[in-house]
């Protein structure tokens, strides 16, 4: 046996198909498909009414902005609306997206069942996820498999990471306080970021800013 109903959640027809044609080659029929989260959760809700639900979620994390207003804008909205509704429908995040601490975050947070990097042995992987799921088994692409790790490396904020990030794109601590303010980003202050900065550096046991950067993207935490 294996999963009964699944529906994929991708914006891209590409991949969209690239998932079909995964399903069917491992004998499951019946596929429904959606490229807006909305549609997605409105199937979702309507086939559990009609006690004919899905058994198995495939969703990408990010979706194309268009003329089409949406209430549920990411795959990871998705997952927590549909994960706190019905918390034991198995969900695959099949992503471009590579960072530990995402997947760590969805694994932790939204309890997703399986996480597949979209790559060049993205279709094998997936096939490895779909049966692991279906086994009652986690399953981890090899790129994120140390998102589980108990390393305390782990244990940084998305203010870090955007931080962090800042730092890698060239700017300096004053000119990224003054990016910070403009986005609304806080604590945004030059010595709130100065002492962040520093933390950061003893917790990575980095040397300055350009090995704490270096640290932190071998980490795969941007």
């Amino acid at each position: 046996m294996m999963f009964r109903k699944v529906l994929i959640v991708d914006d891209h027809d590409d991949i969209n198909n690239g998932v079909l044609h995964v399903l069917n080659a491992m004998g499951i029929q019946n596929i429904d498909k959606a490229q807006y989260c909305d549609d997605a959760y409105l199937k979702i809700k309507k086939a559990h009414l009609e006690e004919d639900p899905y058994d198995l979620i495939i969703t990408d994390l990010s979706f194309k902005k268009d003329h089409r207003e949406c209430k549920i804008q990411s795959g990871e909205q998705l997952i927590a609306a549909v994960k706190t509704e019905q918390p034991q429908l198995p969900i695959i995040v099949y992503s471009m997206d590579n960072r530990l601490q995402k997947v760590r975050g969805l694994i932790n947070t939204h309890h997703i069942n399986a996480y597949v990097c979209k790559d060049r042995k993205g279709s094998a992987e997936l096939t490895q996820a779909i049966t692991s799921v279906y086994l009652n088994t986690l399953y981890l692409s090899p790129q994120v498999a140390n998102a589980l790790s108990d390393k305390s490396d782990l244990e940084i904020e998305d203010y870090d990471i955007e931080l962090i990030k800042q730092l890698a794109n060239g700017r300096s601590q004053e000119e990224i306080s003054d990016y910070f303010k403009q986005n609304n980003t806080t604590p945004n202050s030059l010595s709130s970021i100065e002492k962040k900065l520093n933390k950061l550096r003893i917790q990575f046991k980095a040397n300055n800013a350009i090995h704490l950067v270096a640290i932190v993207k071998d980490l795969g935490l941007i």
